[in-house]
């Protein structure tokens, strides 16, 4: 069967799937694995990638796109989202990109960013939601809506410059996170999101990308983490609450040791968790289903499925 490799290069993270295309045309994964490098460190402030932020993500592109290449992948498509989209730096990254790696990165906009995420979680949740399908995409700078109808058509998207990086960076001042720190961050959302339609009757939330999964991990003490037992899971509102609190009045150090917390990412889940919780509450929903399968999966088909356009 044929193999294709996709590479998300988030704000925060670095992800690589690789995958077989079945005589169905379904795919299965090969592998998957994911680093944190943080490559929008300081791009909300500076509007320029860092030089320290380059290099852990250009190092990690080499090593994904040569095991997707040992693995046998046939082609690799490689996005870049948030804060290569924010950056006036952009381009150098790219360059550098395909001179290491030898791929070609394409920053892509917010609203397909959006599309691709909604394409991964309707081919998963479509069969058992009850009701339209609603993504939350949290990202480390940006954070995306989707609406779905049944059928599988986007009704409503939008990407709000919103991410656990980048409010981490703008509104944290102390560790543990102060109140009045907290208090800015939710303002913050409450005003940023009062523009969101209201969804439709009996929808169903799904949160994708590592700011939800690492929420499920650690309520549920999910360590080493295990990708079957936390897709598909549930999120309410009172277990968001009750992390939002915890997390939020918990030392850094102390974050880092929670049992299915990566370490890397303890410095911005408050921040990130506060995205989800007051999200959903704008919503007016009474929590969200949980998918490990995020825009890589879309990416996947997009540019490999059996419909897709050959470049």
């Amino acid at each position: 069967m044929p193999r294709f490799a996709t590479i998300d290069i988030g704000t925060n993270s670095v992800l690589l799937l690789v995958a077989e295309r079945t005589a169905e045309g379904r795919f299965e994964a090969v592998q998957e694995r994911a680093e944190i490098t943080r490559l929008g460190r300081g791009v909300d402030a500076t509007r320029q990638l860092s030089a320290e932020g380059m290099e852990a993500t250009l190092a990690v592109l080499e090593s994904f796109a040569r095991e997707a290449r040992e693995l046998g992948a046939e082609d690799i498509a490689v996005s870049a989202t948030s804060a290569a989209r924010d950056a006036s730096n952009g381009a150098e990254f790219l360059s550098a990109a395909k001179e290491r790696a030898g791929v070609t990165v394409e920053i892509i906009s917010g609203q397909l960013e959006a599309q691709l995420s909604f394409a991964a979680v309707y081919s998963d949740f479509a069969g058992e939601a009850a009701g339209p399908l609603l993504v939350l995409d949290i990202g480390g700078g940006s954070t995306e809506f989707i609406f779905g109808n049944p059928a599988g058509h986007v009704e409503f998207r939008h990407s709000f410059d919103v991410g656990a990086v980048r409010l981490t960076e703008r509104f944290v001042r102390s560790d543990p996170m102060s109140p009045e720190d907290r208090a800015r961050i939710e303002s913050h959302l409450r005003d940023t999101f009062k523009t969101l339609p209201a969804p439709p009757p009996a929808s169903v939330l799904v949160g994708v990308a590592g700011t939800v999964t690492t929420l499920y991990a650690v309520r549920h003490a999910i360590d080493p983490y295990d990708a079957e037992r936390v897709h598909g899971g549930t999120l309410s509102v009172g277990e968001l609450t009750a992390l939002v609190d915890r997390l939020c009045q918990m030392p850094l150090e102390e974050r880092r040791a929670l049992p299915g917390m990566q370490p890397k990412r303890a410095d911005v889940v408050p921040a990130g968790a506060i995205i989800l919780l007051e999200s959903v509450k704008a919503l007016g929903l009474d929590g969200c289903r949980v998918s490990d399968r995020g825009l890589r999966w879309g990416l996947l088909e997009h540019r490999f499925g059996a419909g897709a356009a050959r470049s």
